[in-house]
């Protein structure tokens, strides 16, 4: 990495962190500068505003994320429903192992706060969505061939719903601080994959 990526990776690292704890409006370019150990003027030389640095951090974010599921969900070592399986029960694992439960949820956070206000935003968030319910689509459809899920359940709406339940059960446990939601998504997720 170059030292112009460098520099414009670490105001996205610090940017998004700082995001992360305080939201969008809570975060101001002046405090995402002094995170990232750069002069404000280089806040403007790599993002035109904060909100082309919230698209870009989503982006920044997100593109890691997801080819991490892509890989989880293409592990020929098990069956397509199990691949689904293990994924989200890895990240319950993840979860439960913190002494107080917590979710970062970067979109889900910039969705409540700027999806309304902010056309870039709420579009990049949808593409972020859209990418993720592909990917586990893909997958549903192998296991609906490989007999693992029943016939006339559809792969796409059962991603989309699939994502959607994930979102609400990371809600919840920030709310109540505490796993059981997600353990509650992952009860009913393997009733849902079921022939």
């Amino acid at each position: 990495m170059n030292s112009i990526q460098d520099k414009r990776a670490r105001i996205l690292a610090a940017g998004t962190t700082a995001m992360l704890r305080k939201g969008y409006n809570g975060t101001g370019v002046q405090e995402i500068t002094r995170s990232a150990g750069v002069p404000k003027g280089s806040f403007y030389h790599y993002f035109e505003s904060k909100e082309d640095f919230a698209v870009q951090a989503l982006h920044f974010y997100y593109v890691p994320r997801l080819e991490r599921f892509a890989r989880a969900l293409k592990d020929d070592d098990v069956s397509p429903r199990e691949r689904i399986l293990r994924f989200y029960r890895d990240l319950v694992g993840h979860f439960a192992n913190q002494a107080e439960p917590s979710s970062q949820c970067f979109i889900g956070s910039l969705c409540h706060e700027m999806a309304d206000e902010s056309q870039p935003i709420g579009c990049a968030a949808s593409a972020v969505f859209t990418r993720s319910s592909e990917l586990l689509a893909g997958c549903l459809e192998q296991s609906r061939a490989a007999g693992e899920l029943a016939a006339d359940q559809d792969p796409d709406a059962l991603a989309a719903f699939i994502g959607a339940a994930w979102e609400g059960a990371l809600l919840r446990m920030k709310l109540d601080r505490q796993v059981a939601p997600l353990r509650v998504f992952i009860d009913q997720l393997e009733r849902l994959l079921r022939p």
